[in-house]
C-alpha cells in the first residue's frame, strides 16, 4: 500500500521502474545532447540572474534528478529559463543594493519560496491554474521578456556600461554611449554570433552554444585577453567548488518582500512548464498530470534552493533537443544531470575564462526565438480583445518591469473575464425550414416563431449578472413588434448551479412576464431545475414554473397548448 502511494506521488519513478531496455541507447544519446546544450545556457542564465556562473550548474543537477522522479512528462527537461531568471533579477537586484552575497541569499530564498508555493498548489489540486495565464498574456509576456533580455545584454556585448534600470531608459541612453564601444569585446561578440549562425545553418544537430563558448573561452585563455579589457566571468565574482553561501549576515525580514514575487514566479514558471510539457506529450501520444507537474516543479525548485541554485522551470529548447535526438523517458534527465555534476566537481577550472560578451550573445540568440511580434500583431485580425491584452502585457513588461507587468496583465485578463461574465453575448433563436433551431441572423432561412421569443444567455447565471439577464429579457419582450405569448429560455447555457439569488430573480421574472400575459418556459436541465426550485420554494405549484427537457420539447409543448386553445375557442363558437 505504501509503495503504491509513493508511486502515485512519483510518476517518473513509476515509469523508470517499468523501463523498456530498448530505450537505453536513445536516452543516453539524448542525455549527452541535453547536457551539451544545458551547460553553456545554464552559465549564461546565471549571469542573467545576477549570480556566479557555477550557480547555474548547481541549478541543473539536483532539479533534473528530482523532476526525473516526480515529473509525469517523459520528454520535459527542467533547468534555468530566460523568463524565471529575468523575474529573479527584477525582484532581487533592488533588494540586494549591489551586495553579491545578499543577492545570492535572496535568490535562494525566493527559489525555496517558489518551491513551497508549488507544493501548496499541488496539495490543493490547483493544476487548473495553468489556464490562468491565457495565450494572449503569455504572448505579450514572452515577447516583453525577450526584448528585456536582449536590451539588458547589449552593454555586455558592446563592452559599455548601461546602468539604467528599465528597458526604455536603456534604449534611450544607448545611442549616446556608442562612442564608448570596446572593439575587442565587440569582436568576441561577433565571433560568437558567427559561430552560432554557422552551426545553425550547416550543422543544426551540433550543440552550437557549447561550441561557441568553448572556442571563445579557449581564445581568451590562450591570448590572455583579460589584460586588454575583455571581461570574463572570473572577473565578476566567479567561485569554483561546492556551494559557499554564508547565512550569518542574512536578515530574515527581507523574506517578506519575496513572498508575493515568489508566488508570481511560481505561476509563470508552472504555466511555461505546462505549455512545453503538454505540447510534447501530445506529440508523443500520452497524457500528463497537471497536479503532479506542480508537485514536480515544487520539489525541483526546493532541490535547486538547497543546492544553492536559483529558480528553474521547463526548458523548451532543451526539451526540443531531447525529443529531436530520440529521448524516450525521464532517464534522459538523469544522464544529463550526472554529466553536469561531473563538470561541477572536476572541470570548473576553465569556467573563469568564459567571456561575458559571449554569454551575452548566447542569451540574445536564445531570446530571439521567443520573439514573435508578427504573431502578436496577427491577433489584431483574429481577436481584438486578445490583441489588446497581449499588447498591454508586452507594453507593461517593457515600461514598468516584468513582475509588475505580469501582475497588471493577470489583473486585466481577470477584468476581461469578469466583463464577459457580467455582460455576456446573447442570441435570439429561431427555426429553419427543416425545423432545426439556430441563432437568428446566422442565415436568412432562420425565422422567429410567431408568438415565441427564444433566448440564449451565454454565461452561467450568478448573483452579479442575473439582474442584467432579467432586464435584457424584459427589454426584448417590450421591444418586440408583436408581443410574444411565450418566452423560452435555453437553460443549458446559463443554469449551471443552484444560486438562491438567481432562483429568486427568475421568480420575479416569471411574475413580471405573467403581468404581461406571457408564460415563461425554462428549456433544459429539467431535473436539476425542478429540484432547485422545490428546495428554494417548497410551496411552489407544478404549474408555477413550466420546465421542459430541451428546446424542441418546449416548442412541442407550446404547439400543443396553442392547438388546445384553438380547439376550445372553436367549440365555444
Amino acid at each position: 500500500m505504501f509503495g503504491k502511494m509513493v508511486l502515485n506521488y512519483m510518476p517518473g519513478l513509476k515509469n523508470l521502474l517499468a523501463y523498456d531496455k530498448s530505450w537505453l541507447k536513445h536516452d543516453v544519446k539524448a542525455g549527452l545532447s541535453v547536457a551539451a546544450v544545458a551547460l553553456p545556457v545554464a552559465i549564461a542564465y546565471a549571469e542573467l540572474a545576477g549570480v556566479g556562473a557555477i550557480v547555474g550548474l548547481y541549478s541543473c543537477v539536483l532539479p533534473m534528478l528530482a523532476y526525473a522522479l516526480f515529473g509525469s512528462s517523459r520528454q520535459l527537461i527542467v533547468g534555468p529559463d530566460a523568463t524565471t531568471c529575468a523575474v529573479i533579477a527584477a525582484v532581487v537586484v533592488p533588494l540586494s543594493a549591489g551586495n553579491p552575497e545578499l543577492h545570492w541569499q535572496l535568490t535562494i530564498v525566493m527559489t525555496v519560496m517558489m518551491g513551497g508555493w508549488c507544493l501548496l498548489a499541488s496539495k490543493f489540486r490547483l493544476g487548473a491554474l495553468a489556464d490562468l495565464l491565457s495565450h494572449p498574456i503569455l504572448t505579450g509576456l514572452l515577447n516583453g521578456v525577450a526584448v528585456t533580455i536582449i536590451v539588458g545584454q547589449l552593454g555586455k556585448v558592446l563592452g559599455i556600461t548601461l546602468d539604467e534600470e528599465q528597458v526604455i531608459e536603456k534604449i534611450i541612453a544607448l545611442p549616446g554611449r556608442l562612442s564608448e564601444i570596446h572593439l575587442l569585446t565587440l569582436g568576441i561578440s561577433i565571433l560568437t554570433l558567427a559561430i552560432l549562425i554557422a552551426i545553425k545553418t550547416f550543422r543544426s544537430q551540433w550543440p552550437a552554444p557549447l561550441i561557441a563558448i568553448v572556442i571563445t573561452t579557449a581564445l581568451v585563455w590562450i591570448t590572455s585577453a583579460q589584460q586588454y579589457g575583455i571581461a570574463t566571468i572570473g572577473g565578476s565574482g566567479f567561485q569554483s567548488g561546492l556551494p559557499v553561501v554564508h547565512w550569518g549576515s542574512f536578515q530574515p525580514g527581507l523574506a517578506r518582500d519575496l513572498l508575493i514575487p515568489a508566488l508570481n514566479l511560481a505561476l509563470v514558471s508552472f504555466v511555461s512548464l505546462m505549455l512545453t510539457a503538454r505540447s510534447f506529450a501530445a506529440k508523443n501520444g500520452y497524457e500528463i498530470n497537471a497536479d503532479a507537474e506542480f508537485r514536480a516543479l515544487g520539489v525541483a525548485n526546493l532541490m535547486s534552493g538547497l543546492s544553492q541554485g536559483f529558480a528553474i522551470s521547463g526548458a523548451d529548447s532543451r526539451t526540443a533537443v531531447n525529443d529531436s535526438t530520440g529521448g524516450k523517458s525521464q532517464l534522459v534527465s538523469v544522464v544529463a544531470a550526472l554529466i553536469i555534476g561531473i563538470v561541477v566537481v572536476f572541470f570548473t577550472q576553465p569556467l573563469p575564462f568564459i567571456p561575458v560578451s559571449a554569454l551575452g550573445i548566447v542569451l540574445i540568440y536564445a531570446s530571439w526565438s521567443l520573439i514573435d511580434l508578427r504573431g502578436l500583431w496577427n491577433l489584431r485580425r483574429r481577436n481584438k480583445s486578445a490583441f489588446r491584452l497581449a499588447f498591454f502585457t508586452f507594453g507593461c513588461v517593457l515600461i514598468i518591469g516584468v513582475i509588475q507587468g505580469i501582475g497588471l496583465a493577470v489583473l486585466l485578463g481577470l477584468l476581461q473575464f469578469l466583463r464577459t461574465v457580467f455582460r455576456p453575448t446573447e442570441h435570439l433563436l429561431g427555426i429553419d425550414e427543416n425545423g432545426m433551431i439556430h441563432s437568428l441572423g446566422n442565415s436568412t432561412d432562420v425565422k422567429m416563431i410567431p408568438g415565441v421569443l427564444m433566448y440564449r444567455f451565454n454565461s452561467p447565471l450568478t448573483y452579479f449578472n442575473v439582474a442584467y439577464f432579467k432586464r435584457r429579457v424584459l427589454n426584448l419582450v417590450d421591444g418586440a413588434v408583436l408581443q410574444p405569448k411565450w418566452v423560452v429560455i435555453d437553460a443549458v447555457s446559463c443554469f449551471t448551479y443552484s444560486d438562491i439569488s438567481v432562483l429568486a430573480t427568475i421568480n420575479e421574472l416569471k411574475r413580471d412576464l405573467k403581468g404581461r400575459q406571457i408564460k415563461l418556459i425554462l428549456a433544459g436541465r429539467k431535473t436539476e431545475l425542478t429540484r432547485w426550485f422545490k428546495e428554494s420554494r417548497p410551496t411552489m405549484k407544478d404549474d408555477d414554473m413550466i420546465m421542459a427537457p430541451d428546446l424542441y420539447l418546449a416548442l412541442r409543448f407550446i404547439q400543443s397548448k396553442e392547438s388546445m386553445s384553438e380547439g376550445e375557442s372553436g367549440v365555444v363558437e
